[in-house]
């Protein structure tokens, strides 16, 4: 196992664990593992308002987890990475076992 002394490091890994630990920002991100979806759409697979939706897409957008592009008057958006993509799909994999 790799130790890390830099403190920066460890900092930024604890508020990416942070970001997630969010249940409703969690759920957001799961339903952009396998598809780029605009707000409307996320809005509906979550259960959230868009208001709510657009204020944890901010936060998400800030911790690098998602990205988004926009296309006319839609915005959509989509997991920034496939480090985040594998973080996530690992960690439901462990607790489907």
């Amino acid at each position: 196992m790799r130790q890390y002394e830099n403190e920066e490091i460890l900092l930024h890994t604890s508020e990416f664990f942070k970001a997630l630990s969010d249940y409703s920002r969690l759920k957001i991100v799961s339903s952009l593992l396998n598809n780029e979806l605009c707000v409307s759409d996320i809005c509906k697979k979550v259960e959230m308002s868009q208001t709510a939706v657009s204020y944890q897409l901010k936060l998400l957008r800030q911790m690098h987890l998602v990205k988004y592009r926009r296309s006319g008057q839609n915005v959509f958006y989509s997991i920034d990475d496939q480090h985040v993509y594998d973080i996530i799909t690992k960690a439901i994999d462990h607790i489907k076992e």
